[in-house]
C-alpha cells in the first residue's frame, strides 16, 4: 500500500513467506464433522441446554417453512472445530438464508478448501517470525483486489475463487508462485463454496490489522474494506426482511457479530423495516446472568453478545432471546440434528 504522509511505515516488501503445505497445522480432514458422522460424537449437554436447542431448532424450521429469514453469524472457531460441513449442509438444504463471519472465519475455510488442513500451530511459528506468513494468503488478498475492482462483496469474491475456474485463473495469474498450491483440493469442506453455489450470501465483516492476510505485501486495505463494506449492506438488506419474523443466530462471536447485528437492526428500523417477532440465539461457553445486562458495575454487562443478541435486540423489537451455554462442538451438532429431525 502506498503512503505519502509524515510518518515512517513498515516496509511489507521485506516479508518472507513459505508454502502453506509446509506449515504445521492442528486440524486436518479427519477432524471435520460431516453430516453422516454425528452418531460417533459425544453430544451430552444439560437438560436446559437441550431444551433451548430444541426451541431454537423448531423456530428455524418454522421460519423456513414460512419463507422467513434465518441469519447465522459465526466466529472462526466453528470452522476450526470442524463444524463447517454441517453449516454447509444447512446452507444446501436452505435452512440458512445468510451466513456471516469475520475474516478469520473465511481464512480457515479457505485453508481447508485449498489443502484440507487449518489452524496453524501458533506457538511453534510465532517465535520464528513465521506466524501467518504462508504465501497462499496472497490468493485472498489478490482475489479481494480483483473483487473490489468488480465491486463485489468479500464472501462472494472468495466463494467465486473456489468455485469459478475462470475467476480463479484470473486470481492465480496475479498470485501463484512456484511451490504454492494452485487448486482447491477439498471444496466439499467449504462454507464459502456452498454459499456461492447455492446463491446464499456469505458476508464478511473485517477489521484492519486483525488478520494474517494483513501481514503480507499483497495486502490492500482499500480492497479488504471495500468488499467488506458491500457485505455489510448485503447483511443489512437481509435484516430488513425480518419485519414479519425470522431467526438470528450468533455462534461464538463475542463482539463483531453482535455489533454488526445491532447496527443493521437500527438501520432497518430507521427506514421502516422494523424487525418484529424475531427469535435470537447466542451460542457460547460463558455463564449468562440476565440480571447483569442492565448493571454497568457487573462483568456480564460488557459481554456484547449476551447484552445485544440475547437482551437488547429482542426487547426492542418484541422478540425472544435465548442463550445456549455450552461447547459448540456439542451444541451446534445437536442444533443441526434437531433441525433435520424437525422435518
Amino acid at each position: 500500500m502506498e503512503y505519502e504522509g509524515r510518518y515512517k511505515v513498515f516496509d511489507s516488501s521485506r516479508i518472507a513467506t513459505y508454502p502453506l503445505e509446509g506449515r504445521s497445522n492442528k486440524v486436518t480432514l479427519g477432524d471435520l464433522v460431516f453430516p453422516g458422522g454425528l452418531d460417533a460424537l459425544n453430544l451430552d449437554v444439560p437438560e436446559q441446554t437441550a431444551r433451548d436447542i430444541q426451541m431454537v431448532a423448531e423456530a428455524i424450521v418454522a421460519a423456513r417453512r414460512a419463507k422467513k429469514p434465518v441469519i447465522l453469524f459465526t466466529g472462526a472457531h466453528l470452522i476450526k472445530n470442524g463444524l463447517g460441513p454441517l453449516l454447509a449442509d444447512l446452507v444446501e438444504r436452505r435452512f440458512v438464508t445468510l451466513v456471516a463471519g469475520n475474516a478469520a472465519t473465511t481464512i480457515h475455510d479457505f485453508e481447508l478448501a485449498l489443502i484440507g488442513q487449518t489452524s496453524e500451530n501458533v506457538p511453534a511459528a510465532l517465535g520464528q517470525g513465521q506466524f501467518g506468513m504462508a504465501y497462499e494468503f496472497a490468493y485472498i488478498n489478490l482475489a479481494l483486489s480483483v473483487g473490489n475492482q468488480q465491486k463485489l462483496g468479500y464472501g462472494e469474491t472468495l466463494g467465486r475463487m473456489i468455485c469459478d475456474e475462470v475467476f480463479r485463473r484470473q486470481v492465480l495469474a496475479l498470485a501463484a508462485t512456484e511451490g504454492s498450491a494452485r487448486t482447491f483440493a477439498h471444496p466439499e469442506t467449504s462454507v464459502l463454496a456452498a454459499c456461492y453455489r447455492h446463491e446464499v450470501p456469505f458476508t464478511v465483516h473485517v477489521g484492519i490489522g486483525t488478520d494474517v492476510i494483513d501481514q503480507h505485501p499483497s495486502f490492500d486495505g482499500q480492497a479488504k474494506g471495500g468488499c467488506s463494506g458491500r457485505d455489510f449492506l448485503i447483511y443489512t438488506h437481509e435484516v430488513t426482511k425480518l419485519t414479519e419474523g425470522g431467526v438470528v443466530l450468533n455462534i461464538g462471536s463475542a463482539v463483531t457479530g453482535p455489533e454488526v447485528l445491532l447496527k443493521a437492526a437500527s438501520m432497518a428500523a430507521n427506514i421502516g423495516a422494523v424487525p418484529r417477532d424475531i427469535l435470537t440465539a447466542d451460542f457460547d461457553l460463558r455463564r449468562h446472568d440476565p440480571d447483569q445486562m442492565a448493571d454497568e458495575r457487573a462483568q456480564g454487562y460488557y459481554f456484547r453478545d449476551q447484552k445485544s443478541v440475547v437482551t437488547r435486540i429482542p426487547q426492542a423489537f418484541g422478540g425472544r432471546g435465548f442463550y445456549v451455554q455450552g461447547d459448540q462442538r456439542a451444541t451446534f451438532p445437536l442444533l443441526y440434528r434437531a433441525i433435520l429431525q424437525g422435518l
